[in-house]
């Protein structure tokens, strides 16, 4: 697997998501439970996204810098920003699945907070494993990027079709095996994992939350990682495209979480972005669609679908 990137660029990169990961866990865990409101989550969500442009910038000096074009660093430049936009926009459709979860769940929104944290640190872990396993089979095997194609595509035409659905959490086959296997308190302990009832140690409701919450970045990871490789091969740009939108998960949550309502067709946008990028990995052979094509393409379909939903909005 080859990349443009410098080994010091990744060590910035490592050390960054680092210090993010101690800004959430120690810094702000001073704050103690408690609910995040729509400015706070309006603050975090500017916050990370203009670090990600930041990033961004720095990966377009390191690759002008070590290889002297500046139409290269342009290209990888919009690489990055073309996967930070499709993965924002899929965190999305992830984000509501969360909201009916902690409805499912009456989680207290005090609680939430640590929930999309811990959700977070599992997101980065998994999609770096599954990142480097798919560039490794990539380089191997040039076909897969067909196979990755035709699912994106199925998967869109799918999301079309229920687009309108509600999902059912409560028939859920992953719920009712965690069910079987994990005898769960009733109540809340707090932000506890493990509580006492009748002298034993059983799981709490919060427990089966943070199971829920991994179970579905796994299905939906499934789903955005071969998107990302239709804009680029290069696993540091892939990775750090999709890691700079999780860590931009928790503020967006929140935020879009006062304003579900609005968003109502968003799954039809969605849909046809995947069935787009599905297109263009069945195609890359035949005709390879420019980069900025791809961006503009995206950032086009989530505009008309924002628009969409804000004009038949259901009044509240």
């Amino acid at each position: 697997m080859e990349t443009i990137a410098p080994l010091w660029l990744w060590l910035v990169f490592v050390g960054f998501v680092l210090a993010a990961l101690f800004v959430d866990f120690v810094v702000l865990k001073k704050q103690g439970a408690h609910a995040v409101g729509v400015k706070e989550a309006v603050n975090w969500s500017l916050i990370w996204v203009g670090l990600s442009f930041l990033f961004n910038g720095l990966l377009w000096w390191a690759v002008k810098d070590s290889t002297g074009s500046t139409d290269l660093a342009n290209q990888k430049s919009l690489e990055f920003l073309t996967g930070y936009l499709i993965e924002k926009s899929l965190a999305v459709d992830n984000i509501f699945v969360f909201l009916l979860i902690f409805s499912y769940f009456a989680v207290p929104p005090t609680y939430q907070k640590r929930v999309l944290m811990i959700g977070i640190i599992g997101a980065i872990v998994l999609r770096t494993v599954m990142i480097l396993v798919g560039g490794w089979l990539l380089a191997q095997f040039h076909w897969i990027l067909y196979v990755f194609g035709a699912f994106l595509i199925l998967t869109g035409v799918k999301m079309w079709r229920g687009a309108g659905d509600e999902p059912a959490l409560n028939d859920n086959p992953a719920l009712k095996l965690l069910r079987r296997l994990l005898p769960v308190s009733k109540h809340y302990d707090g932000e506890k994992f493990w509580t006492m009832e009748n002298g034993k140690k059983i799981a709490t409701p919060l427990l089966m939350v943070i199971a829920m919450v991994g179970l579905t970045d796994v299905i939906f990871a499934v789903d955005s990682i071969p998107a990302i490789f239709a804009i680029t091969k290069d696993p540091f740009i892939v990775l750090t495209s999709n890691v700079f939108a999780i860590l931009g998960l928790r503020a967006m949550f929140f935020l879009l979480q006062a304003a579900a309502s609005r968003f109502h067709l968003l799954n039809y946008g969605l849909a046809v972005i995947l069935v787009f990028i599905g297109s263009k990995m069945v195609l890359i052979d035949i005709f390879k669609i420019p980069v900025a094509v791809s961006l503009g393409v995206v950032i086009g379909i989530l505009a008309i679908t924002m628009v969409w939903s804000a004009k038949t909005a259901p009044n509240t």
